[in-house]
């Protein structure tokens, strides 16, 4: 048995709920999002899975449901092996799950990350908030509705909007979508983007 099906007959042993993911590279696996926690905290003590690399976070889009997946991605140092572990949000209009900061404290910074950009609350945080943006921003910039262009918000700052003689920016970027300059060679080319947000440079009469 290789070690890629060892981990998942271990956990799925375990945990009968667990069902093999698609996966090109690493072993992965679906869970519940009940049972997420205790699939990480199994991970880390009985299969030597001591090393958080990160907390993301998939939107498959509007359309779909269940909406949003979080992904934990594990390693274990002694082994240098990955696993990668995945769970459905069951609310798609507030997506929620559990927090593995009582697993490892690294994982706060990772989860308040994939709250600030995805929208998802990580139950028992011990301190959701933005990391990226500022607090009362209304918009979640990695969703699939959130234009390449960005869209205008209100700064919070009366002292940064007069620096920038502007109150409102757009967010992640004031452009979009990338573009590139004809018969310049892709590898050597830097992106760019076509400045598309809703600002008042651009701002456009009234009709």
């Amino acid at each position: 048995m290789t070690a890629n099906a060892d981990v998942i007959a271990a956990v799925q042993g375990k945990f009968p709920s667990a069902t093999v993911r698609a996966s090109a590279d690493h072993p992965a696996l679906n869970v519940p999002a009940a049972e997420a926690v205790a699939v990480l905290r199994f991970l880390r003590d009985e299969q030597g899975y001591d090393f958080l690399v990160d907390v993301t976070a998939i939107d498959w889009s509007e359309a779909q449901s269940p909406r949003f997946t979080v992904v934990w991605h594990l390693y274990a140092r002694t082994r240098h092996v990955y696993v990668r572990v995945a769970a459905n949000c069951a609310d798609d209009r507030v997506p929620s799950m559990p927090t593995a900061t009582g697993l490892w404290p690294a994982a706060d910074w990772h989860e308040r990350e994939t709250f600030d950009l995805l929208g998802i609350r990580f139950e028992g945080h011990p301190d959701l908030r933005r990391i990226l943006m500022w607090e009362g921003y209304p918009y979640h910039p990695l969703r699939k509705e959130f234009p390449l262009a960005g869209l205008p918000a209100d700064l919070p700052d009366a002292a940064v909007a007069a620096e920038t003689k502007t109150r409102l920016i757009s967010a992640p970027m004031a452009g979009g979508p990338f573009v590139a300059v004809p018969g310049e060679p892709m590898s050597e080319a830097e992106p760019r983007a076509k400045d598309e947000a809703w600002n008042e440079k651009n701002e456009k009469p009234d009709a």
